[in-house]
């Protein structure tokens, strides 16, 4: 049996949590947005051909802002290309998925479904093969309240009211060789051009946030130089930047996913040293904030990995591409054969996401904004095919953390048991995180990285009343086990036993690979 002791001080705040942090993201790749999110003509959509099924789950996870429409596919988006008469958008080859996009979902269809799921948008701008002039129109196109060539446009394709979207993206991984017009070899350049397309959209909408490119991976070659070169020219005007990580580990080695928290916070920390470094040198008072706008965490086959240019990494092998693949009209059942996309939605990468999403949940000072990659489909919370949609595995974990883990995070140290790694050494058994909601109620989470029952003390002098009520759910199963449309709940939250308390610490057990939450409510 493992052990663990975990203290928390009540003097020791990390920052309250910005609901934003349980934001998702959708891109037209795959059966995201065709087939998962709309399809019309299905009996499981609606008159618009949102499907339902899928709807109904994601309002159920109340997603608070939802990441559109890329990804890669935006370097070479032509946002007006999307709205208007469906029978006069045009058809044309999406060069980041090697598929031919029809245009029939675009902004306003997303606008739409994005109103219908309680969520609000969080808009990325080509600055791949465009640049400041598009994003000005696109802005004015949804945020205008009339009277101008774009809002005027917008109404006449049906839409008075403005989006009056208020976050935006300067383009995606603009640091990627993969990535369509990249800025790899001139960070300056796109720092430049961040810096003057955010001065253009605040002329336009001074309400907005917009959020700059960081490096898209910790592991490419000129991380963190880049970004450096980037906050030099742009720090002062933008309000966040972004970082993408998706953390994977060899099938089978249980323990490098479940260590992969690690390769997140030191990415995190990396960025913050930079920005704060920036900082300094520009002798600013502006404290720049994170947005971690795409991430995931995954099991799939070892490979080589190809960082940087110079024959390192053709962008079609990167991406798992025949490289003589011809263009085809977008086949959501043999999406399969375009990319190599790993096995998804077991209990070990459910146990994966949660780790991940503690973590950035232990940078709530920092990270203010954060989205999973996908909300539907493709490595997605929610999954559908043609008879129906289901809860992911990673869904259930997703939900309770977003439900529960509100408020204050208090720091928490743990002592104990470790689980050792070959690329991230040893590491505590039990990963961590402490909230004391606005209810007042003090909620611990606990993931058991390890295949044996832990029992756990957690020192809380201070921060729940003598005689609290106790209480304790947890998500436990197979780590082969996934949720399917015939079982969608085999991987769900039950109950679990409650800890004990004595008014300054609660002793108990956590099952083997596990997330638990222990609630301490003041009676």
């Amino acid at each position: 049996m493992k052990k663990a002791e975990i203290i928390i001080d009540k003097y020791f705040l990390t920052g309250k949590v910005d609901k934003r942090i349980f934001g998702s993201f959708i891109e037209h790749l795959g059966r995201a947005v065709y087939e998962g999110i709309y399809q019309e003509g299905s009996a499981l959509s609606d008159e618009q051909g949102f499907r339902k099924d899928t709807l109904d789950l994601v309002k159920e996870l109340q997603v608070p802002i939802v990441r559109y429409p890329g990804g890669n596919f935006v370097s070479g988006f032509h946002w007006e290309d999307s709205v208007g008469p469906k029978d006069k958008r045009p058809a044309k080859p999406d060069l980041a998925w090697g598929v031919i996009e029809t245009n029939e979902f675009g902004l306003n269809e997303f606008a739409d479904w994005s109103k219908k799921a309680g969520s609000d948008i969080m808009m990325a701008v080509n600055l791949g093969t465009r640049g400041p002039e598009d994003a000005k129109n696109v802005l004015e196109y949804c945020n205008f309240k009339g009277g101008t060539y774009y809002s005027d446009l917008r109404k006449s394709h049906g839409y008075k009211d403005p989006h009056n979207i208020k976050l935006w993206c300067l383009g995606n991984e603009m640091d990627g060789p993969w990535q369509v017009a990249s800025w790899e070899k001139n960070p300056t350049g796109y720092g430049i051009l961040a810096h003057e397309a955010t001065k253009v959209m605040k002329f336009v909408d001074p309400t907005i946030e917009t959020i700059a490119c960081a490096s898209s991976s910790p592991f490419l070659s000129h991380y963190p130089e880049w970004d450096r070169h980037v906050l030099e020219e742009c720090y002062d005007v933008v309000d966040m930047i972004s970082l993408h990580h998706y953390h994977s580990a060899p099938i089978g080695n249980i323990p490098a996913l479940l260590a992969g928290y690690k390769a997140f916070d030191s990415y995190i920390n990396t960025e913050i040293a930079l920005c704060d470094y920036m900082k300094t040198h520009r002798r600013s008072s502006k404290t720049m904030m994170l947005s971690l706008d795409e991430y995931g965490c995954m099991m799939r086959p070892e490979g080589k990995t190809h960082l940087g240019r110079n024959g390192r990494m053709p962008a079609t092998s990167f991406y798992g591409f025949d490289p003589a693949q011809k263009y085809v009209h977008h086949d959501p059942d043999d999406w399969s054969s375009h990319r190599n996309m790993p096995p998804m939605g077991d209990m070990v990468g459910a146990l994966g996401t949660g780790s991940v999403l503690l973590t950035l949940l232990r940078h709530a000072d920092r990270v203010k904004l954060a989205c999973q990659s996908l909300i539907v489909n493709d490595l997605g919370l929610v999954m559908a095919n043609d008879e129906g949609a289901y809860p992911n595995g990673t869904y259930p974990v997703f939900k309770l953390l977003s439900d529960c883990a509100r408020g204050m995070v208090y720091e928490a140290r743990s002592t104990g048991d470790t689980l050792h790694t070959e690329t991230m050494g040893n590491q505590p058994a039990l990963d961590v995180l402490t909230v004391k909601g606005e209810d007042g109620v003090l909620r611990v989470f606990a993931i058991n990285r390890t295949p044996e029952e832990a029992a756990w003390t957690v020192h809380a002098a201070g921060l729940a009343a003598a005689n609290a009520a106790t209480a304790a759910q947890m998500l436990c199963a197979p780590l082969d086990a996934r949720n399917s449309l015939d079982a969608p709940n085999t991987i769900a939250l039950q109950d679990a036993e409650a800890p004990a308390w004595d008014g300054a610490t609660l002793t108990g057990r956590v099952a083997p690979y596990s997330l638990t939450m222990w609630t301490v409510t003041d009676n």
